[in-house]
């Protein structure tokens, strides 16, 4: 006896109804047993005389399952499977083929075409209840699969559209992010200075910058905020406002005195922006920076270096030299003391500062480039314009670590002193081609 106490054929699932049974035989009589059966116990059936029948049954209304026997004149039961599995439907019919027909040949022949199971003729209504209860398994299964995938397709398809939403939001992001830095490249007759910021994703947390500070001063700035993502490029966008060319009196850089705005000492402006984080912004970010003021009259440079790789000079007559001590990153520690470096840019000479996306990027076998060998890369790039360089430093990371898409932000200013020791400027060459073009 079935040990499922509960009556065949109510079982509904998510089909809200009886399961669908369609008998096909060419024998009247058979047919009626089976369909006086089959209702007493819950199911809904529907009858075929033959195989052509059955076939315009199935494409009007496809049943859960079909018991067709296999002799039948014209299309026979193993024909009316195959032309029944070739069918389109939107739901797993369940094919159980009746006939008195025992040989291994014959049952695997059935399966072929497409039988899920036998049942020996004459019906035994206990076996046939066996097997529907198998078929209704199969079926409520299926039917679960089929609402899972459902649900699985409206969840992809509302990730698809959030997710689409989000990347269009990140590339306003990335152009917000870049428009923080809109002056690349600026001559200032006796020197010339070139930036690049490149995020290793959408958004990131490099910024640099300068502020003109009078016909005879600039200020440029290096930031590297702990992390990635949104979140960095949010303290970022603060950051470049306590730095904003647009009103100096909010400038934490600058000093108002009685002939108006100057530039203060690297080191204090530095330590202004330490204090004004922690008391601030509520954050575990931290950045390091490189703050930089250069007299144009002079070429007197003053520095101060807040846990950022060390600003690298290149003299014209090749000599390399690191400034400054390393410092403590700004955000860290209240009341942190910084220091300012001072040194003279001659003609010729190129002060570099670089973020540590560059120094600390490794080649194709894991190995970092490091501050010497940057240095030696930086070297082979003096005949270079400011512009042409820059291009150049990325196409040589590129070629080294075997991809252009960097694991680390990457960002870099790059001041040259114009002139040079026989007194002539230097030629800003053609931008150099990334790795690919």
């Amino acid at each position: 006896m079935i040990s499922d106490d509960r009556p065949l054929g109510t079982s509904q699932g998510s089909m809200g109804r009886p399961f669908k049974i369609l008998v096909v035989d060419d024998s009247a009589l058979q047919r009626r047993i089976l369909r006086v059966m089959l209702t007493k116990r819950g199911y809904q059936v529907s009858e075929a005389e033959c195989g052509a029948t059955a076939l315009r049954m199935c494409a009007a209304d496809s049943p859960d399952i079909i018991l067709s026997d296999w002799m039948m004149p014209g299309m026979d039961g193993i024909e009316f499977c195959r032309a029944f599995r070739q069918m389109s439907a939107d739901r797993y019919g369940y094919f159980i083929l009746l006939t008195s027909r025992s040989e291994k040949g014959a049952v695997a022949e059935g399966l072929n075409c497409g039988a899920d199971d036998f049942l020996t003729k004459p019906v035994n209504i206990e076996e046939l209840e066996s097997r529907l209860l198998a078929g209704e398994r199969i079926l409520q299964m299926q039917e679960q699969l089929r609402e899972n995938n459902s649900r699985l397709c409206s969840a992809l398809s509302e990730l698809k559209g959030l997710y689409e939403a989000q990347e269009q939001e990140l590339t306003e992001a990335r152009q917000l992010q870049q428009s923080l830095v809109p002056e690349r490249f600026k001559d200032f007759g006796v020197g010339q200075i070139a930036l690049m910021l490149r995020p290793s994703g959408h958004v990131g947390g490099d910024l640099v910058g300068f502020v003109p500070s009078g016909p005879e001063q600039v200020l440029m700035y290096a930031i590297d905020v702990s992390g990635h993502g949104i979140s960095s490029a949010l303290m970022t966008a603060r950051l470049a406002a306590y730095l904003s060319p647009g009103h100096l009196g909010s400038n934490v850089a600058f000093e108002k005195t009685s002939e108006g705005y100057r530039p203060c000492a690297p080191h204090i402006a530095v330590a202004r922006l330490n204090e004004r984080l922690l008391k601030e912004i509520c954050t575990d970010h931290y950045a390091t920076m490189v703050l930089a003021h250069m007299d144009l009259r002079t070429g007197a440079l003053s520095l101060c270096q807040a846990g950022h790789p060390h600003p690298i000079v290149l003299r014209a007559n090749g000599q390399t030299e690191f400034l400054g001590e390393g410092g403590m990153p700004v955000g860290l520690i209240s009341g942190a003391e910084y220091e300012t470096v001072d040194t003279t840019l001659a003609p010729g000479d190129r002060l570099w500062i670089l973020s540590d996306g560059i120094s600390e990027s490794e080649d194709t076998t894991g190995v970092m480039l490091g501050e010497q060998e940057t240095s030696t890369i930086l070297g082979d790039l003096a005949d270079h314009g400011p512009r042409a360089a820059l291009d150049a430093l990325m196409w040589h990371l590129a070629d080294r670590t075997g991809t252009e898409d960097f694991e680390d932000d990457i960002s870099a200013i790059l001041w040259h002193v114009s002139g040079s020791q026989s007194g002539q400027n230097p030629i800003e060459e053609e931008p150099i081609p990334a790795v690919g073009q």
